[in-house]
């Protein structure tokens, strides 16, 4: 139906004859064949896609250079600390997700990326070091045994709110 069509560099293309007649103008979306050399092959552009400028993925890269500064600027007992306590956070994410409370599903994404760049950074600290991988896994495998579970800051947080209510209730009422 098409013919053939010879695959060469894109200054040598040669299409067959039937190609070259005018395409008719349609809905459809596909591949479109130029008739100018080079070829060009345009990918059809899903409408699901977010046309995100240039500039904002600049700004997210900012942002999370900025952040893995934070990080970098952290003693290595700040960075498990942080990540003891995001692990909890996440843990009580996933209680609310469990009961059916209302939570914001994209926490899921930010403290996992969050724990991800605590735990590269501690990584990065091993290697300059030279602690090599097989090490840094036992030392891992140590400090996990030496965590003591305790409720996560959000956790702390509610309790502390719902003492301050029961004791102003209690000043009301006495």
């Amino acid at each position: 139906m098409l013919g053939a069509i010879s695959i060469a560099p894109p200054s040598t293309v040669v299409l067959p004859q039937k190609l070259l007649s005018p395409i008719p103008k349609s809905s459809f979306t596909g591949l479109r064949l130029q008739h100018v050399c080079p070829v060009a092959i345009r990918l059809p552009t899903a409408s699901f896609r977010r046309s995100s400028s240039p500039s904002s993925s600049v700004v997210m890269m900012a942002k999370r250079e900025e952040e893995m500064k934070e990080i970098r600027t952290k003693t290595t007992e700040e960075i498990n600390e942080e990540v003891v306590d995001l692990k909890g956070e996440l843990f009580m994410l996933r209680l609310q997700k469990s009961a059916r409370n209302e939570f914001t599903s994209s926490e899921f994404r930010r403290m996992r990326k969050r724990i991800a760049r605590l735990l590269t950074v501690k990584r990065e600290r091993e290697i300059e070091d030279g602690i090599g991988k097989r090490l840094s896994r036992k030392f891992d495998r140590q400090w996990k045994r030496s965590i003591i579970v305790r409720p996560p800051p959000s956790l702390k947080k509610l309790q502390e709110e719902e003492a301050a209510a029961e004791a102003a209730e209690a000043a009301k009422s006495a």
